[in-house]
């Protein structure tokens, strides 16, 4: 009597060992996979060289970058929505104007979409908060040279 009982716990202890193995295997694809979408959806250099771009799109960060240095209220709230309703018209004249085709125009939105995110908080109505969006939106648009030319 004690082997078939002996061998049911065993078979269903392989079956639980199993059953695990397979959850786990299943946990790393998945890991695998949302990194793998993460990296897909974040700019990536075209073989180690810079992706290039139309002039336009180039004009366009670069006017975004002077609107963004030559912006003086730091301390005042309200500017800050002036300041993001002003980048986002400049924003949209970059997809207006986009040419770009193939992988290079994909990456082009890579580099946008968080920049799209920032400008949607840039008027926030916490100081704190507008300058912390400030500062990492003028570091993104400075990091377009190292992605395109």
């Amino acid at each position: 009597m004690k082997t078939p009982l002996l061998n049911i716990t065993f078979v269903l202890a392989l079956c639980l060992t199993h059953s695990c193995v397979n959850q786990t295997k299943e946990k790393k694809s998945q890991l695998q996979t949302e990194n793998e979408d993460s990296k897909s959806s974040s700019v990536q250099l075209n073989h180690g060289n810079r992706w290039s771009a139309n002039p336009e799109t180039t004009t366009g960060i670069e006017t975004m970058i002077s609107i963004m240095n030559s912006f003086e209220k730091k301390e005042e709230i309200n500017a800050y929505k002036e300041l993001s309703e002003e980048l986002k018209i400049e924003f949209s004249t970059i997809f207006r104007k986009c040419t770009m085709t193939g992988e290079a125009h994909n990456q082009l939105h890579n580099f946008l979409l968080p920049i799209k995110d920032l400008l949607g908080s840039l008027d926030s109505p916490d100081l704190k908060e507008c300058k912390k969006i400030y500062f990492k939106l003028i570091t993104d648009l400075k990091n377009y040279t190292t992605y395109f030319k």
